[in-house]
């Protein structure tokens, strides 16, 4: 339930952009990213390289192992194969990448972190350390960034900076996912799965030709499962008068008979996409995308880890309290989450007698979001070729959270996020030299706006903190870039990149009570706006040289920056606090190989990457006034971080793949900020800590085996196997955002027929039911004595047909 005022948020397209986005729909077309369509880049790939993925990183389309960056490339087949649905499933594969749905308190987004860089806090004010693109359009925010994989060409993430090489400053690097374009072919697919949990899954997709120049290409996708963490009730299992209830005092039963209130953690997802591919001639291409996503679900899973706060009264808001501790621990997959605080009166001075108001929410995420891009391709002459990308993206999200995970009124959230963006990409590339000299000079436009509203019902800090927030957002980026790429000699390319560009956020601070009148401890900050603004210029230099046919080896140095901002939680006037931007320096030397007559594939590269700045979130900030609680980005200090990639796949074409990779990287500050950690600050960050999100060592392993039963078709069983070392949650380590390492194994058996046009699959997900956590919110730093965590899935099963024409 909402009361709070959205009136400050921003509905509809502005009028500068809907006519920008109209002039650009038709004028300048898209770049079309796949095989079969017109290339829009001074190198195609050749026939001898039928059936590689061809990868679009350098504005051009250029073979995976011609392309001197370390990308992780995944077909859609092979997708497929590994029984994955989303983005943040393919980074297991990935070497030193994590991507992580997040928990309750940041509604449905996305930690991302590559190689040791990266955000994991959703908040609109701060950006993403990773550029997550779908068709070439750059998503702003982490929220709503749990992409489905529906209907796609290909995954490409790029590790390290992407500075001149993306649409956005990426500091970490880019993961982009690129939908299959319509080609009038009359293709299509339909594709069922049953499973654990009443689990359905629906998918579609259907080319068209429409007219011998207009194409069109739909695809859905429907989604329903069950949830896996049962959110109990607490005075039903555990009645007024038992062991853990005190009758006086104590949690009365909120539901009588089933003392389940439902199943958090379900699945409840639609999304749609209508492609228009019009080329009216040979030398013009032009792709409209419109999509549609909504996400109406209980809370993520989450499950109460540490419960310790027996010195606050006033959690429940009366004077017979019910102490916060190891009672509300319910188990593994279950919590006592209310979504409940009720009225009653802070009773500890200064401010005894203050009145809190209840607060009730539905324990719910509701996200709703669509978008619109016009990608254009000219060729304007054999060697010189326009892009232009044109895109609106708008989306609303309800979400509540109840940290505790329990009846008592520790802390609450209510939350309404509003976003709308526009961003414009042009792109000239040009080729000279009989292509021995292929170039591009483009410029980037981004324009947004969020307007967070929330209501906060903190009642563990030492003074109350009721109130509402309504506060808008504005950010703005312009950038020009170019790259070169030069075959000085045969075999031998240098390829060079720059990039510039100029910042603007500014965050306009709300605080008032339910009522609309002035907050009596945050009121200070109402009004108040901070202003970032920010240049920073960017580059590459990278070397490329092609030992043989079969091995290329290449060194890079290059730079990447992630913008500075106002911290977007100041709990008091003390904690409006800018923070600057952070750095990075990469140096990269890596070797990518097809060994053996291209039967074994061996990509190989080493980092070091001097990182300065970091901006990291503290939970605890006495140096910034108080009372109250933290979540203060500041700029923590600066790091060394030294990693080194392996990705392979064995081929040997008798119906036997193997696949796997290996990452390893060392995190290590070099010197600490005072105002961030160090001996000043004993509870900051402090040497020997790590980013959070990084976990030291990851591997993966797949192997699979078609065997050909004649008349019958084909049955192909496949297993995955991956792991991750242990990681922090938190920027301050400590053992309560401690996560453990764990492994995980899926299997996967299909059969098809002799056309290959119908296959049945079983699959297992978790195949041996491993419990580990995915993430985890601990507040204990704040004060709230609390810790809560994210399991992953259990172990699921599915049965799946497809059906393609």
């Amino acid at each position: 339930m909402r009361t709070f005022d959205r009136s400050a948020s921003r509905d509809v397209l502005p009028a500068a952009g809907m006519t920008a986005l109209f002039l650009a729909l038709s004028a300048v077309p898209a770049a079309a990213q796949d095989e079969s369509q017109p290339s829009a880049a001074p190198a195609e790939a050749t026939p001898e390289q039928e059936g590689e993925i061809v990868v679009t990183a350098q504005f051009r389309e250029q073979r995976l192992q011609d392309t001197p960056i370390a990308i992780t490339a995944v077909n859609a087949e092979m997708l497929q194969a590994r029984s994955q649905t989303n983005i943040a499933e393919v980074a297991a594969q990935a070497p030193n990448v994590t991507l992580k749905p997040q928990g309750p308190a940041f509604g449905p987004s996305l930690a991302a972190s590559i190689r040791g860089v990266g955000q994991y806090d959703f908040n609109p004010a701060l950006e993403p350390g990773v550029g997550l693109y779908v068709d070439d359009v750059y998503y702003a925010t982490l929220t709503g960034a749990i992409f489905d994989l529906l209907d796609l060409e290909r995954v490409e993430i790029l590790r390290g900076p992407q500075g001149t090489l993306a649409g956005k400053n990426s500091i970490g690097g880019a993961v982009k996912l690129f939908s299959k374009r319509p080609t009038g072919d009359g293709s299509g697919y339909v594709y069922g799965a049953y499973g654990s949990r009443n689990r359905i899954d629906l998918r579609a997709g259907a080319d068209f030709k429409l007219t011998d120049d207009l194409f069109m290409r739909v695809a859905g996708v429907a989604r329903k499962q069950g949830g896996y963490v049962d959110r109990l009730d607490f005075g039903c299992v555990n009645p007024p008068g038992s062991a853990l209830n005190p009758a006086v005092g104590g949690v009365a039963s909120l539901t009588g008979g089933d003392c389940r209130i439902t199943r958090d953690g379900d699945v409840n997802y639609q999304a749609g996409r209508v492609q228009l591919r019009y080329t009216p001639s040979d030398r013009i291409d032009i792709n409209i995308i419109a999509d549609y996503t909504n996400d109406d679900r209980n809370a993520a899973a989450s499950v109460l880890l540490l419960a310790d706060n027996t010195a606050n009264p006033n959690i429940r808001g009366n004077a017979t309290a019910v102490p916060y501790d190891s009672r509300f621990i319910c188990g593994q997959y279950c919590n006592y989450a209310s979504y409940f605080s009720p009225a009653g009166s802070w009773q500890t001075p200064p401010v005894a007698g203050y009145p809190l108001i209840e607060t009730r929410g539905d324990g719910r995420s509701k996200f709703d979001g669509w978008g619109v891009s016009g990608q254009i391709d000219f060729d304007i002459n054999d060697n010189l070729q326009l892009q232009s990308i044109t895109a609106y993206r708008q989306y609303d999200l309800d979400f509540t959270n109840d940290d505790d995970n329990s009846p008592l009124a520790i802390s609450n959230g209510f939350g309404n996020l509003d976003y709308w963006g526009f961003t414009q990409e042009l792109r000239l590339n040009g080729s000279m030299l009989d292509d021995a000299l292929n170039w591009t000079l483009g410029a980037f436009y981004l324009d947004q706006r969020s307007t967070y509203a929330t209501f906060q019902d903190i009642r563990y800090a030492p003074i109350p903190l009721q109130f509402q927030g309504d506060d808008p957002v504005n950010a703005s980026t312009k950038a020009a870039f170019a790259a070169l790429s030069w075959e000085i000699i045969d075999a031998l390319t240098l390829n060079l990149g720059a990039r510039y560009t100029d910042e603007h956020k500014d965050y306009t601070f709300s605080r008032r009570n339910r009522d609309g009148s002035l907050n009596p401890f945050l009121g200070a900050l109402d009004g108040v706006t901070g202003v970032y603004d920010g240049s920073k210029f960017d580059w590459r230099v990278n070397l490329q040289y092609r030992l043989s046919d079969e091995v290329m080896t290449y060194a890079q140095v290059s730079t990447g920056f992630k913008g500075g901002g106002i911290g977007p939680r100041p709990f008091n006037p003390a904690q409006v606090q800018p923070f600057g931007p952070e750095t990075l320096t990469a140096y990269e030397v890596g070797i990518k190989t097809d060994l053996f007559d291209r039967v074994v594939r061996l990509n190989a590269a080493a980092f070091f990457s001097d990182y300065t700045d970091i901006q990291l979130t503290l939970l605890a900030c006495p140096q910034f006034g108080g009372p109250g609680p933290c979540a203060l980005p500041q700029n923590a200090g600066d790091a060394h971080i030294k990693g080194l990639e392996l990705e392979t796949t064995i081929d040997p074409g008798n119906g036997l793949l193997v696949d796997g990779s290996l990452s390893y990287l060392d995190f290590d500050y070099t010197s600490i900020n005072p105002q961030a950690g160090g001996p000043s600050a004993p509870g900051g960050v402090q040497e020997g800590m790590i980013a959070p999100y990084t976990p030291k060592w990851k591997w993966a392993f797949g192997v699979q085996y078609e065997v050909d039963l004649g008349t019958t078709g084909s049955i192909t069983p496949r297993v995955d196997a991956s792991y991750q070392s242990d990681i922090f949650s938190n920027a301050v380590n400590g053992p309560n955002n401690h996560i453990d390492g764990y492994t995980l194994a899926n299997a996967r058996l299909t059969w098809r027929n002799p056309d290959e046009d119908l296959e049945v699959s079983l699959e297992v997900t978790n195949l041996f039911d491993k419990y580990y956590l995915l993430t985890s919110f601990d507040l204990t730093g704040a004060g709230a004595g609390l810790v809560s965590g994210q399991p992953g899935r259990p172990r699921e099963w599915a049965v799946s047909v497809k059906k393609t024409f």
